[in-house]
């Protein structure tokens, strides 16, 4: 058993990355629509349009998105009205119907439940269309606290705001390296990779009685929600 990811299953609090966990992830997946659409190296692409959401300061809300896409454009040579191109990455995220009926379970045993995500303001415009801030306690996200999870002490921050012990936290994220950094900080923390791997990593640290409930939860897809 992987000893990173043991736990006694006292956890008091889950978080949850949003693109990627939550829902499907809509802003990689656009990018690889548009790098095609443009002819360039979907990997590379990718890496420049990640590095400009955080050059920028717009991951952070220290810029607009108009600087996001001027800025982007200058070094990819990106085409296209910046309003089709954000609906390329809006359509994507489609909520995983399977992972939302965990987070209500999980609410329903008194656990606190919430997304940490470096987003921007797009997630509002999401949750606007999808309508899932409802099932939350909380809704950490970068726009609007100023910090990213690239920066470890985003979690001392989480810690403090939730007055909560490390060790009590649960965090489950698709990018390795915010998973190892949780760790560094004493959290409890999931790479998730694909339902399967997630239900055996769960099982590690939660209660029987959860993994019980997920192995029985309903399709990934959530298009009607």
């Amino acid at each position: 058993m992987d000893k990173k990811i043991m736990g006694n299953g006292k956890i008091d609090v889950v978080l949850f990355d949003f693109g990627g966990v939550i829902a499907e992830e809509g802003f990689r997946n656009g990018l690889k629509v548009i790098a095609k659409a443009n002819g360039l190296d979907e990997n590379e692409f990718i890496q420049v349009a990640f590095d400009v959401n955080y050059s920028t300061g717009y991951i952070l809300g220290k810029a607009s998105e108009e600087v996001f896409w001027s800025e982007l454009k200058e070094k990819t040579g990106v085409k296209g009205d910046n309003a089709a191109l954000k609906a390329e990455f809006l359509s994507r995220f489609v909520l995983r119907g399977w992972m939302i009926d965990l987070v209500k379970k999980l609410k329903s045993e008194n656990i606190i439940v919430g997304i940490l995500s470096d987003q921007t303001d797009m997630i509002d415009r999401l949750n606007e269309r999808l309508d899932f801030y409802r099932w939350f306690d909380h809704i950490f996200n970068s726009y609007y606290l100023g910090k990213g999870k690239r920066d470890i002490t985003l979690f001392d921050d989480i810690v403090h705001t939730l007055k909560t012990k490390p060790d009590r936290m649960l965090f489950i994220d698709d990018d390795p390296g915010h998973v190892d950094r949780a760790r560094q900080k004493g959290w409890k923390a999931i790479h998730y990779v694909d339902r399967e791997s997630f239900v055996k990593d769960f099982e590690k640290i939660m209660p029987p009685f959860f993994l019980s409930q997920i192995k029985g939860l309903k399709d990934p897809k959530a298009g009607s929600m």
